[in-house]
């Protein structure tokens, strides 16, 4: 039989019931075909109503929001705490950058690569093979290139997203390479390397191969793995998760100069305010620890349980992904209290975000 949409099967039988299951046959393709178009109509018109409301605040500060659980990233409106579209990524997203000209975000997940996208029509433009086993982790934007780590092969690499190949790759020789931070130079790098128990120095990163030195500083704890830099470079600050403290080194002489034992249950990440006179630290069974970073002492702790955070560039305001309440909480830096909430959708697991400044 031959369907009016053009499609065909073979039936059998008498004429009577060829004619009824043709009739009956046309009638549920015809009904199949409809829904499937139904479907991608549907479809492509929330991604173009996504990608319309994110084009509409180009020229506003956003906050990018990955959603763990949902495999996604959210562009939010942080003016009014909404969630202007989302995008889907990789599998099992974990870290998310983008390009200080808004066009180009990049989330990394340990299992399935490094996705690019399209900022502003919301769309993957690309996903990075960095080999079976690399397990890439956290990614890093500076001077138009990606830094990212690749735990697998317990190295650093970088990424040239214009002509989409990957420049480099080095290897540390310490396992368990998660998290990396730059000196403003982009000449230093370094790796909280949890399984090794050190933090790697990278110098001479700027020039890249064979003009560079590695070495690895022995943390100071047990499983190092959110660190910061502070603005002037002179220390690097990393939470030891396994211990609940925090160790502080030296970056002129190379070493851990002091050791912060703050009694917490799972401290996963930590990061200077712009000014470099507080440090939080999130710890993600109980609370948001606000730190004086001159004095070494505890100002306060906040009851959340945040499983990342990011400090706002004007200092003002820090966000607290909270990934069992799909929420991020806002906290005023001055008063040190949650003043709103950006629900993220049931199910979503926010977690490691990144600011987008406006024009």
């Amino acid at each position: 039989m031959v369907c009016t949409d053009g499609t065909s099967a073979a039936v059998s039988g008498s004429p009577e019931r060829r004619a009824g299951v043709k009739e009956r046959g046309c009638s549920v393709r015809a009904a199949i075909h409809a829904m499937r178009w139904t479907a991608a109509f549907s479809a492509g018109v929330l991604l173009a109503v996504s990608a319309a409301a994110a084009a509409e605040t180009a020229g506003e500060a956003r906050l990018l929001v990955l959603l763990r659980d949902a495999g996604a990233l959210a562009v939010v409106d942080p003016a009014v705490g909404t969630v202007l579209g989302r995008v889907p990524t990789v599998s099992a997203p974990h870290e998310v950058t983008a390009s200080p000209d808004g066009k180009l975000a990049f989330v990394a997940s340990p299992s399935g690569g490094i996705s690019v996208i399209d900022l502003e029509t919301m769309i993957e433009l690309r996903r990075l093979d960095l080999g079976r086993g690399s397990e890439p982790h956290d990614v890093r934007f500076a001077g138009g290139r990606l830094y990212f780590t690749v735990e697998g092969y317990k190295a650093i690499g970088r990424y040239d997203p214009e002509a989409d190949e990957v420049d480099w790759l080095l290897g540390l020789g310490q396992d368990g390479a998660h998290m990396l931070v730059l000196s403003r130079d982009r000449d230093t790098i370094f790796t909280a390397n949890r399984e090794s128990n050190t933090v790697s120095v990278v110098d001479g990163a700027a020039a890249g191969p064979p003009d560079w030195g590695v070495s690895a500083i022995p943390a100071g704890g047990e499983y190092p793995e959110g660190l910061d830099l502070s603005p002037d470079g002179a220390e690097l600050w990393t939470a030891t998760r396994n211990d609940g403290g925090v160790s502080i080194i030296d970056v002129a002489a190379g070493t851990v100069t002091e050791r912060l034992e703050l009694g917490l249950t799972d401290p996963n990440r930590l990061a200077f305010t712009p000014d470099g006179a507080r440090v939080l630290i999130s710890d993600s069974a109980t609370s948001v620890v606000v730190m004086d970073a001159a004095a070494r002492t505890e100002i306060a702790r906040l009851d959340l349980a945040p499983n990342a955070l990011l400090v706002r560039p004007d200092g003002a305001v820090a966000f607290a992904a909270l990934r069992g309440g799909d929420r991020v909480a806002v906290i005023d830096l001055e008063t040190l209290e949650v003043v709103s909430e950006i629900p993220t959708g049931e199910g979503s697991g926010p977690g490691c975000m990144f600011w987008l400044a406006g024009d």
